[in-house]
């Protein structure tokens, strides 16, 4: 008998008092910069630069540059597994949704979820699964089928009951570009998105967001200093406004010029041949503390408690009902 999951979705306010739940993934970027002695200082330097930058790109009708402002809520999805009526939750995905804040007339705009992505299983993904494959062999490549559980258990979750009545857009996930691929500038140029860049190929980032539905562009937006990969479901031109657009901008260009400064801050624009290197010198640290070497060994960590936790008590489990799911879904589809 096929077990049954369901998601439930729960949300935390991201501004200076933020802090992290006890089932937040410790390598969340949000939880590395709510840590430490300056917590509070970090919280409140990162949100004054989203602000900032969004009223930089939401420039009209905005002559002092400070009408808005953003609200951002964590969205944290649970995965529950209920086995002869005994459920089991397991925290699986967090992102990031974003509200508009019109200071002057007092209205919200939704945003677009998504933004930033962070993932249990994807941490089981790369940094349990795919070393293993690799060892003694760094050739070896990539599993067969690395990155389908996870990508089929996202799709699962946007098709969800739970999704669908919080948020009514596909989601938009916006990160760093990858440092082992070359981009090349287009002529094609969006009023907030900017200047659009094409990859030389595919990256191992962009084929894991493939098994999760999810196309890629890559944007570099006007005062930006390197593009930014945009991953989404459906037509990102067309089915967004541009403050909706904007507040992605502005939210994970920020995160980015605090996790990567060597690219999204660096003192010298992309050019129209673009190789990102975290070994870049000329870029100027934010007023931001970050760990990356803490989120880099976490990570690790983190991997091998899903490991534990997850994939083997219920990656079998999880395999059949996704195949279920996909069942019943191309049964409805042929009705």
């Amino acid at each position: 008998m096929t077990s049954d999951c369901t998601f439930s979705i729960s949300t935390t306010r991201f501004d200076e008092d933020y802090s992290p739940s006890a089932s937040s993934r410790s390598t969340t970027n949000f939880a590395n910069l709510a840590r430490g002695e300056h917590r509070k200082q970090n919280l409140r330097n990162a949100v004054a630069m989203i602000d900032n930058r969004f009223n930089d790109l939401a420039n009209w009708d905005n002559p002092t540059r400070d009408r808005y402002r953003l609200e951002l809520d964590i969205v944290s999805v649970d995965l529950h597994i209920d086995q002869a009526g005994a459920e089991t939750a397991f925290p699986l995905i967090e992102v990031l949704d974003v509200t508009v804040l019109d200071t002057t007339t007092g209205e919200r705009s939704p945003g677009i979820v998504g933004n930033n992505f962070s993932s249990y299983i994807r941490d089981y993904d790369f940094s349990v699964l795919l070393p293993e494959h690799r060892a003694g062999a760094p050739d070896a490549g990539i599993p067969a089928d690395f990155g389908e559980l996870h990508g089929r258990l996202f799709q699962r979750f946007l098709d969800s009951e739970a999704y669908r009545a919080r948020f009514p857009q596909s989601p938009v996930i916006c990160i760093s570009v990858s440092t082992s691929r070359s981009y090349r500038r287009l002529a094609n140029e969006h009023p907030v998105l900017g200047v659009e860049y094409q990859q030389d190929d595919y990256s191992l980032t962009d084929q894991y967001f493939g098994r999760m539905g999810l196309t890629v562009r890559y944007f570099m937006p006007r005062g930006a200093v390197a593009p930014l990969a945009f991953y989404h479901r459906g037509d990102l031109l067309n089915d967004y406004s541009n403050l909706a657009l904007a507040g992605t901008i502005a939210t994970m260009e920020s995160f980015q010029r605090i996790y990567r400064p060597e690219i999204y801050n660096a003192n010298a624009a992309a050019p129209a041949i673009y190789r990102p290197s975290l070994s870049n010198d000329d870029f100027s640290p934010t007023q931001v503390e970050y760990d990356r070497v803490e989120r880099s060994q976490l990570a690790t960590t983190q991997g091998r408690f899903t490991e534990l936790n997850l994939m083997q008590p219920y990656g079998t489990v999880l395999e059949q009902w996704v195949a279920a799911s996909d069942g019943a879904n191309a049964t409805a589809a042929a009705v």
